[in-house]
């Protein structure tokens, strides 16, 4: 695998409290991946060590195959979940002061600047102070800030916090067009269903540890495999019975329109799939059945719980 970022066996301890334990990662170039993981669970201090704003009491963390130095802070954008606008300068003005900071003459970072104020509809704030913007257009100033220097490897903590469905999509579609072109982005969220819209690979990250990592297809058929759907006629006696210790009901079957009833099973051996299906054709007045995979939320809470 080709890895733009390698965190090998890293730990952190603040007084009284252990935040990452010994955690290993490899982030694909040109993916989006998923940082995932409850409240306190050691996130935040991961990324605060891949951007240097703290140092690991252990372990290594690699860019491009080389320990990550001082220097690479330029090829690194981080958009954090708190904030850091000043309320009293310009708008156009504070984009410029970040834009600087992240190595750019005036010249060129006015010029990608104002292209991307047009992209995100907000040309016309250029002047106006930054104390006027709502919270969702706060928030794509601070896109902007985060991406104008073009960088290699994008973070984004909660990106999605205060914007509307529409301006959300916007961002979306923005994080996506930057992969294309040839970004890697660390995505840390708690709202799964962006994580299944955008994510190719994830890790979770709980009590300190990576309990959970992969392509996120790959773990949904993990977690998941050979959980079904079935449509057809019969009651739960008759089902259970054609079901002969081969499957499993999950939860209650209920009536759907047109006589049938829903219900979900589990069918523990792959070689029995077969069997279940002529059982089930042949007994209960099959009409439908269809492979079900867990959603990210699902996963989320049972690899959480213990329970994956």
């Amino acid at each position: 695998m080709d890895s733009i970022l390698k965190i090998e066996n890293v730990s952190k301890s603040y007084t009284g409290h252990k935040a990452l334990d010994d955690v290993s990662l490899e982030v694909p170039r040109g993916a989006v991946y998923g940082l995932l993981g409850p409240n306190g669970a050691g996130k935040t201090t991961l990324i605060r060590v891949i951007t240097r704003i703290t140092i690991a009491d252990s372990g290594r963390v690699l860019l491009d195959g080389k320990p990550l130095t001082g220097g690479d802070v330029f090829k690194i954008g981080y958009m954090p979940e708190e904030r850091g606008l000043y309320k009293k300068m310009r708008v156009g003005e504070q984009a410029l002061f970040f834009a600087r900071l992240k190595g750019l003459t005036k010249q060129e970072a006015e010029h990608r600047l104002r292209r991307w104020f047009e992209r995100l509809a907000i040309a016309d704030w250029w002047e106006r102070k930054v104390e006027d913007l709502s919270k969702g257009m706060a928030q794509k100033v601070q896109f902007i800030a985060t991406v104008v220097h073009e960088p290699k490897l994008l973070i984004f903590d909660e990106p999605f916090s205060g914007f509307d469905p529409i301006n959300a999509n916007l961002l979306k579609e923005e994080i996506l067009g930057l992969r294309d072109r040839g970004a890697t982005i660390i995505f840390s969220t708690h709202n799964m269903a962006s994580v299944e819209e955008i994510c190719d690979h994830i890790t979770l990250i709980n009590k300190s540890h990576n309990i959970l990592s992969g392509p996120v297809d790959q773990i949904r058929r993990s977690a998941g495999g050979n959980n079904f759907e079935v449509v057809h006629r019969a009651d739960d006696s008759t089902l259970s019975a054609a079901l002969a210790e081969r499957a499993i009901i999950v939860g209650e079957s209920h009536n759907i329109i047109g006589g049938y009833r829903e219900s979900k099973i589990y069918i523990p051996r792959d070689e029995d799939v077969k069997r279940v299906i002529a059982a089930l054709n042949d007994n209960c007045g099959l009409r439908s059945l269809r492979e079900v995979m867990p959603s990210m939320n699902d996963i989320f809470i049972r690899a959480v719980n213990g329970t994956l």
